[in-house]
């Protein structure tokens, strides 16, 4: 069959107390709806529809792709009356897969499972079993462990509250079924809402299979209605790839403490500190070392490179046996090539540092290109802005800066040069000659020093 996913995001998301979609709220740094669109992606439908209500041009910016079909849901009347909004959009032909864009855990595995029950004359349905089942819709099952409804907590009997299976609310629905039993569900219970979760009693009445598939991850079919329940998501997503790192034979001090907030590839022997932050996409090779402290954004860090404490490294590609930090900042847009050295507070912006160069302390090097072993002293800059554009400062192989230099670009340092310290640099120095800006030193034997005075 064919398989049409309708995703339902029209919910206010009252108790988040926020003026932003619930829909909307981060995960791992990605919106909860992006989590369930990426996850439906995978099972590669035939269709994908978000059923929307408030802030629905902020949740279609979200996503922002042609393979979405947006639905409106005006009125807040039901989860059944969301996915009828979609109907002019679904084939009858198709399977009916309901998701939710609040529970984004939900996992690609877990999924096919559900599918693999269902086909164009049965129902499967998401269930699982959880010692506090406190605020689900309860699984009811005949003498026959036989599926027959779905009821609301709100509605469901004393003898009914004591199920412990419960309704995740993700059902895959024969379109065409759907299609036909919709107008039967009524809105006669305690929210005045029409329930897909109706649909399954009425299968059962029309003779038609209702297989339940039982997840025993409680995880991740939870859903998120406030900051408590995001803040739990947000913890159970990090447990997960944390433990994904490890089967993946990285080694990580101190699981809790790490967050990955995008994607991440990693070599062998990948050693990572605590407190440790990912986002986007991460490449690191093997048997590099991370130490506490550090943000890595986008970037590629190669084989046997050592990143020490508190970096920042954004948009960066960084190569082997390279050293950075601690307290550095790599920038959008640098590169370091193998077995070079970025020092203690030490700030790299749109900047390439060539094979074997330092840059050990307290310097920013920007808009530049540094060959071949190349020593950077200590409170070296490279002026770079004048105030309305950037310019690019060339430094030679084998060129040795000295401590506390300013240099103005435009400007090219040659092969081989040196500069002496505490120059301001504003024209090209040659290959192999000491180049220096200084003042005459004088002494002043008659100087006083200024005394304070105590009035």
């Amino acid at each position: 069959m064919k398989l049409t996913i309708v995703i339902l995001a029209a919910g206010k998301g009252t108790r988040m107390r926020s003026s932003l979609p619930k829909v909307a709220h981060p995960v791992a740094g990605k919106p909860m709806l992006a989590h369930v669109v990426d996850t439906a992606r995978s099972l590669k439908p035939d269709a994908i529809i978000v059923v929307h209500g408030h802030g629905g041009e902020t949740i279609k910016g979200i996503i922002n792709d042609d393979d979405v079909v947006w639905v409106e849901q005006k009125e807040q009347l039901g989860t059944g009356h969301a996915v009828a909004q979609a109907l002019s959009h679904i084939d009858d032909e198709s399977l009916l897969l309901v998701l939710y864009g609040d529970v984004p855990l939900i996992r690609t595995q877990t999924l096919n499972e559900l599918l693999r029950m269902s086909d164009d004359s049965s129902i499967a349905l998401l269930s699982c079993e959880l010692e506090d089942p406190d605020g689900y819709g309860r699984i009811v099952r005949n003498n026959k462990e036989q599926v027959i409804a779905i009821v609301e907590q709100k509605d469901a009997s004393l003898e009914q509250l004591a199920i412990e299976e419960i309704n995740t609310g993700i059902m895959a629905i024969p379109a065409n079924y759907f299609r036909s039993a919709y107008p039967r569900i009524g809105a006669a219970n305690s929210q005045q809402e029409y329930y897909l979760t109706d649909i399954i009693e009425l299968a059962v009445s029309d003779g038609m299979a209702v297989n339940a598939s039982v997840t025993d991850d409680e995880d991740e079919i939870l859903g998120v209605n406030d900051r408590i329940q995001l803040a739990m998501v947000e913890r159970y997503y990090q447990e997960r790839a944390a433990w994904q790192l490890m089967t993946d034979g990285v080694t990580l001090i101190d699981p809790s403490r790490v967050d990955i907030r995008g994607e991440m590839t990693t070599g062998q022997d990948v050693t990572i500190d605590i407190n440790i932050v990912f986002e986007g996409k991460v490449v690191i090779g093997d048997g590099v070392t991370i130490g506490p402290n550090c943000v890595i954004k986008n970037s590629r860090i190669a084989a046997n490179t050592h990143i020490d404490s508190h970096c920042v490294i954004d948009n960066s590609v960084i190569g082997e046996n390279s050293n950075v930090g601690p307290y550095a900042r790599l920038r959008p847009g640098t590169v370091l090539k193998d077995k070079a050295k970025i020092g203690n507070f030490v700030e790299i912006k749109n900047a390439q540092i060539g094979p074997g160069s330092k840059v050990n302390h307290l310097s920013y090097i920007g808009d530049a290109e540094l060959g071949d072993n190349v020593n950077v002293g200590a409170g070296t800059i490279t002026c770079n802005y004048d105030g309305a554009n950037k310019h690019k400062t060339n430094i030679g192989d084998d060129a040795f800066i000295g401590s506390n230099t300013a240099l103005v670009a435009p400007v090219n340092i040659g092969k081989g040069a040196t500069i002496g310290a505490g120059s301001t640099i504003n024209k090209d120095a040659p290959d192999d000659q000491l180049t220096l800006t200084r003042a005459k030193q004088s002494t002043l034997s008659a100087w006083q020093r200024p005394i304070k005075n105590n009035k």
